[in-house]
């Protein structure tokens, strides 16, 4: 970063019953990015903070902290700490944060935001765990508990725990493009983009035993993805009838196979997208799309944008 270039500054806030994983989550991704961000732990009052482990912490700063933040991001707290609707001095804080910045939940601080009215008319996330809860509660927000994060500019919603590392992660790729995403998450030893959603984090039947992994057949569609690769291909290749593969698969996935291929033909443009100049049929034929209107309509729906305003968008922030 140039010398004269302002750090990008984020205040993470910190509330009672706080997991002090999530909460360390944005100073390890964030503070590995070479200096861009400024990331700053705060209260809303100053003081110590109790974790929801045996310990308490002690943020640097006050809520005086939010009102110089580019992004704030909100800590989650274990879910006997979450109330459904914000107390007086969280709701101070939460004040004196500036117009226009960008607000960021991590798992069950999705609570705060909707009781603070900052989620209605939004889609948003939360754990999976906690979705029935906090769709009774706030009808208002569009919920989606299948996936890992939201990004509905400028608010952001994640899922639990080590979701908050995904948001993070495309934080980092929405401000200055995936090198510099892919180069801190191979230092953190995380993946740079996880594929599939919560649902496979939901606790389902176990497979029985000695039943035959999917694995090694999603490894050898993802080298074949410009193929019309079909339900019928995948079973062939995994050796099993295809109900047996698709029970199997979305025991293990989360999604049945269909989804799956879609979710990472998207996965493989966007990279296509972010690191070559290839015109968007030919990129859509690259990944196994028929036409590049029907890649348009997938990337569309996955993420909410055109192929154009993405390339635009991740090739700019570099």
């Amino acid at each position: 970063m140039s010398g004269t270039q302002r750090a990008h500054r984020v205040a993470v806030l910190a509330l009672d019953g706080v997991y002090p994983f999530e909460l360390g989550i944005p100073s390890r991704i964030l503070g590995a990015a070479d200096g861009r961000y400024e990331v700053l732990t705060c209260s809303v009052d100053g003081r110590p903070i109790r974790t929801n482990a045996d310990f308490t912490v002690t943020p640097e700063h006050g809520p005086e902290a939010l009102e110089t933040a580019d992004t704030v991001i909100v800590a989650p707290v274990a879910p006997q700490y979450v109330t459904l609707d914000v107390p007086d001095e969280v709701t101070a804080a939460l004040a004196r944060i500036r117009p226009g910045t960008r607000i960021v939940s991590i798992c069950t601080a999705a609570f705060v935001l909707a009781a603070a009215g900052l989620l209605d008319g939004r889609r948003a996330t939360t754990h999976w765990q906690v979705a029935d809860v906090f769709r009774r509660a706030f009808p208002h927000v569009d919920l989606d508990p299948d996936v890992l994060f939201v990004d509905d500019d400028p608010v952001l919603t994640s899922a639990g725990a080590a979701a908050g590392i995904d948001v993070c992660l495309h934080l980092l790729r929405k401000d200055h493009g995936s090198r510099l995403a892919n180069s801190v998450a191979r230092r953190c030893v995380v993946p740079p983009f996880r594929d599939g959603g919560q649902a496979q984090y939901i606790e389902q039947p176990v497979p029985e035993a000695g039943a035959a992994s999917t694995a090694a057949t999603r490894e050898w569609a993802l080298a074949r993805l410009d193929e019309p690769l079909t339900l019928a291909d995948l079973a062939t290749h995994a050796r099993m009838s295809r109900r047996t593969f698709a029970r199997r698969f979305n025991d293990e996935v989360g999604l049945s196979p269909g989804r799956w291929l879609i979710q990472q033909r998207v996965v493989r443009a966007r990279q296509l997208l972010e690191t070559s100049d290839l015109p968007v049929d030919r990129i859509a034929g690259e990944v196994g799309f028929a036409t590049g209107a029907s890649l348009r309509q997938h990337l569309h729906t996955a993420i909410g944008v055109s192929p154009q305003a993405y390339r635009r968008t991740f090739r700019t922030a570099r």
